[in-house]
């Protein structure tokens, strides 16, 4: 499997690379947020929709997403899963 993650409307990020998926509603991620964004380190992916999720990356970029982060992480654990249950059938 190659550890792409679809994080809605066509966009999908590298699973291997993420750090955190967390709600964009406290005030402290709003910050983070627009500091990414002022930086140049914001990847909006919510197609002109609310943002719901932020994905946080081991390069410090911060991916917006229009996805529910609970949606993000279940799409995330169900490709650990098959993985890991790929592995299993192969031995």
């Amino acid at each position: 499997m190659n550890g792409l993650i679809n994080i809605g409307y066509g966009n999908v990020v590298n699973g291997d690379k993420i750090v955190a998926i967390i709600s964009p509603e406290a005030a402290p991620i709003k910050r983070m947020v627009q500091n990414a964004k002022d930086e140049g380190r914001a990847i909006d992916a919510t197609c002109g929709r609310k943002t719901r999720a932020v994905i946080v990356t081991e390069s410090n970029h911060l991916i917006l997403s229009a996805l529910m982060p609970e949606t993000i992480t279940n799409r995330y654990q169900e490709r650990e899963y098959l993985e890991w249950k790929g592995e299993e059938d192969e031995a």
